[in-house]
């Protein structure tokens, strides 16, 4: 089977290319990406543990789902088919914000991202991905923040960085978080 390619973009994040998705890793290239967030009734989030066999960040908790845009694949349709691979549901998803970041891991692969981030409302439970997901739970976003400040070594890198950019935005529209 072939690697899944990333798409190379450029700060603008406009595509400038495709690479086997460990390269781009390997090389710390910068990359499009997303990252979706799942609201319910109660404010809550929800939130995965992933798979214990990952090839870094094993059994971290991070946000509901998060991968990368297949060449000619919008961001909406990325999320939407990402979360439905992962957590077995389909909502409908609204792009919030989106920025760069740089995490390096300790396995010598960095995700250097363009990263779209996107939000959807579901009350249901998922059903998840083994392949991809341990665990999941729904936390308000203070409880969240409140954890990863006690225990940052629980949370993936990247989930530390764009929850603090997802709990600032969230902030600004909800006072019962």
């Amino acid at each position: 089977m072939e690697e899944e390619k990333v798409i190379l973009v450029n700060e603008f994040d406009v595509q400038i290319g495709l690479m086997p998705k460990m390269e781009a890793h390997e090389k710390a290239l910068l990359h499009r990406a997303f990252s979706v967030f799942i609201m319910n009734d109660k404010g809550e989030t929800m939130i995965q543990q992933r798979a214990g066999h990952k090839y870094h960040s094993p059994l971290l908790w991070t946000n509901t789902c998060c991968s990368h845009q297949r060449d000619g694949e919008t961001n909406i349709e990325a999320g939407k088919r990402r979360l439905n691979e992962e957590m077995g549901f389909e909502v409908e998803l609204k792009e919030l914000f989106s920025f760069i970041y740089k995490a390096p891991f300790d396995n010598g692969l960095t995700e250097h991202e363009f990263d779209h981030v996107m939000i959807g409302h579901y009350n249901g439970e998922p059903i998840i991905n083994p392949d991809e997901v341990a665990s999941w739970k729904w936390m308000t976003p203070f409880a969240i923040k409140q954890d990863m400040a006690t225990n940052p070594e629980k949370y993936t890198a990247w989930f530390k960085i764009i929850f603090d950019k997802f709990y600032n935005h969230i902030s600004q529209y909800n006072t019962a978080i």
